[in-house]
């Protein structure tokens, strides 16, 4: 088993310097127009200075209406370059890869925030969503494609594909959410189809050295444990991304489906051959126990997410002290401040249940 803290080398781009990344995390910072504000930036670097051998954004937007949630990172307009140029240089400065993640929220985009009705494979009476034509499917391809240009323009290292938690690409992955008749919906393989043009877009307009990563998500969201298996394995024997990244929740939890509840929902995932492509997952990683059982079961590396927004020097701290022990939740606001989190991500954090203390009020 190899150990948290030997390289990784990638097939394009430059090697992880140990086996833990950040994962790409809401946090409601950026500014209005999709631009990176000094909270964000101080973030997102402060996690990079902390040992982090690759430091991925938050979901960023590649089309303006598809726009997921508010103070959401954008890389759909050259408006953005400024920002993502500094964050990338910084990130870079500090030894880790810099990579943004691509995401299109789909059905997802709230109407209020997008003003227009969002649009998704299919229409979808739901979320009010409409479907796109063919032609629009072509530019939400190319759009991928183009902010993927945009981040290597910036002087990112990479970019991760978000092809999960029903995001638009996860949405053409469901069969019940994608009812297209055109060479985008049917079959799994069409379903598939746009993101394997995206991956295909990237790989031909980006430099050699461009790193690629897809996220997938296995199951919920409409989606079919074996269908996600099957598209995991294409990607990994294809070789044309650098890692697969699988969002779990839980890295040690069993599949919904009971009929696969035969070994873990990541078992599914380990046993395929991979190649050249590296192989990681998310998923309540919390403790370096956790880090450490996920490459046993045969993970390349992980990514951190709660793990990292309590302690932004997570890989340094383990790295000087064997015996490090994460701190537990709830935290204080404080604390998370001390963390380099800045106001609206605080509040943000305050929603998620048990992560951060209640407010003390004084007697009366």
């Amino acid at each position: 088993m190899p150990d948290l803290f030997e390289p990784l080398a990638l097939a394009r781009g430059p090697a992880l310097k140990n086996r833990l990344a950040l994962a790409p995390l809401t946090n409601l910072q950026s500014h209005v127009d999709g631009t990176l504000s000094d909270d964000e930036f101080k973030w997102l670097t402060y996690r990079a200075k902390g040992g982090f051998a690759l430091t991925m954004t938050c979901a960023a937007h590649v089309q303006r209406i598809g726009q997921g949630f508010p103070g959401q990172l954008g890389v759909f307009g050259d408006e953005h370059l400024p920002g993502l140029t500094r964050l990338a240089s910084t990130i870079k400065g500090y030894g880790s890869i810099a990579v943004v993640q691509l995401h299109h929220a789909g059905m997802r985009s709230p109407k209020e925030l997008i003003s227009e009705a969002p649009v998704a494979p299919s229409d979808d009476e739901g979320t009010g969503a409409r479907g796109l034509s063919t032609g629009e499917v072509e530019q939400l391809v190319e759009d991928f494609v183009g902010a993927a240009q945009r981040s290597e323009t910036a002087g990112f290292d990479g970019v991760e594909i978000h092809g999960a938690h029903s995001y638009i690409l996860c949405q053409f992955l469901s069969e019940g959410l994608n009812r297209r008749t055109d060479r985008y919906g049917g079959s799994p393989e069409n379903r598939a189809r746009v993101i394997k043009e995206v991956i295909d877009g990237v790989r031909s307009r980006c430099r050699p050295d461009f790193s690629l990563g897809l996220r997938l998500s296995p199951e919920r969201f409409d989606l079919k444990l074996m269908d996600i298996r099957e598209l995991a394995r294409q990607v990994l024997a294809e070789g044309k991304i650098d890692y697969l990244d699988m969002s779990l929740w839980d890295y040690a939890k069993l599949p919904v489906d009971e009929a696969h509840q035969d070994r873990t929902l990541m078992g599914w995932f380990t046993d395929l051959p991979r190649g050249d492509v590296r192989l990681g997952c998310a998923g309540k990683i919390m403790t370096p126990h956790d880090a450490r059982t996920c490459l046993e079961r045969g993970m390349d590396f992980v990514l951190l997410g709660r793990a990292a927004i309590l302690h932004h020097d997570w890989p340094r701290q383990l790295a000087a002290d064997p015996r490090f022990t994460p701190i537990k939740t709830p935290v204080t606001a404080d604390h998370l401040r001390a963390e380099g989190l800045g106001p609206a991500m605080v509040k943000y954090m305050q929603t998620w249940k048990g992560f951060v203390e209640e407010p003390q009020t004084e007697a009366a």
